[in-house]
């Protein structure tokens, strides 16, 4: 699907010529991608890379124009995953429009109420802006996704909620690359931008993306190394809660694995022909008695073990 539109008064209008400033490509199909190749020249690879999810971020200048690959986050759809995507999307600008093609319908989104857009140029950075404080509103909410599974694992201690995390910690690295990626696009369009004619105002705006995308950069390296320590800690958590089950079975099984045997014994015939001339009434009280006093003995032995091995020395 292809939208168009035009800049009147510094706001989008849209409109339906194709010399129009703006060109959205939504999910091209096979006419249009014939279209975008005749009308500006752009190649199979290209087209192919603004439309792939994984391809990396990057900037090409060409003759009167340049391109470049922008790395986006998806909207988040609040899944059990908690898992926080990101996709690609391309952007050709020249002197006269500027052509944008997507598989989402969202890039012009937070651009409706804006009244400064006066060339191409300006939309182009616009979007870029919009994009990083998308970034910088999802790592807000990874914190607090992450405040609240840390709650939720300190009250049940469940695996489901270790993987959570897990998600959380494998989007971030995610985050990370991208914007690392967007950041040497805004560093080398930044650098070209007076060869290209760039006005003072627009570089002053492209200082401004750089330092925004650096401290969106500081910030996702902050909660990834937080959140993998917070992982491991609670990953140790786990492993010596069970570890901690395991040993107090071991010590029940220690202790009355020779306690079945001997009850096992005395429960055959032989121990009441052995008590023939006791009452019954008394023999298996005592027989229990002496069972519960050998039970005592061995769990404070092994207790005095442990506490022996257990120890600091000196």
């Amino acid at each position: 699907m292809r939208q168009s539109y035009r800049l009147i008064d510094g706001t989008l209008r849209p409109c339906t010529d194709e010399a129009a400033p703006l060109q959205l490509c939504i999910a091209p199909e096979a006419e249009e991608l014939e279209w975008l190749r005749q009308r500006y020249g752009l190649d199979a690879h290209a087209l192919a890379s603004a439309l792939d999810p994984d391809e990396v971020a990057r900037i090409e200048f060409r003759t009167g124009s340049l391109f470049l690959i922008w790395k986006r986050p998806e909207n988040y759809s609040g899944d059990e995953r908690f898992a926080f995507e990101v996709s690609s999307f391309g952007m050709l600008l020249d002197e006269r429009q500027l052509v944008l093609i997507s598989h989402a319908d969202s890039l012009l989104e937070g651009l409706a109420g804006r009244h400064d857009l006066q060339q191409p140029l300006d939309v182009l950075l616009a979007i870029l802006l919009g994009n990083i404080h998308h970034y910088e509103g999802h790592l807000k909410v990874i914190k607090l996704v992450a405040r609240e599974l840390q709650q939720r694992f300190n009250q049940s201690l469940h695996n489901r909620h270790l993987l959570q995390m897990f998600g959380l910690s494998e989007s971030l690295v995610y985050y990370l690359n991208a914007i690392h990626g967007n950041g040497a696009v805004l560093a080398r369009l930044r650098g070209q931008g007076e060869r290209l004619g760039f006005a003072p105002a627009s570089l002053e705006l492209l200082d401004d993306l750089i330092i925004e995308n650096e401290q969106c950069i500081k910030q996702a390296e902050i909660y990834s190394s937080v959140l993998a320590g917070l992982m491991e800690a609670r990953g140790n958590l786990l492993n010596n809660t069970m570890n901690e089950m395991l040993r107090k079975l071991t010590l029940i099984n220690v202790v009355f694995l020779p306690l079945n045997l001997i009850a096992g014994i005395g429960g055959m015939s032989e121990f009441s022909m052995m008590t023939a001339a006791v009452p019954w009434w008394v023999a298996y009280p005592l027989f229990v008695l002496a069972l519960a006093v050998l039970a005592g003995l061995m769990l404070l032995a092994l207790r005095r073990l442990v506490a022996a091995r257990t120890a600091p020395p000196g």
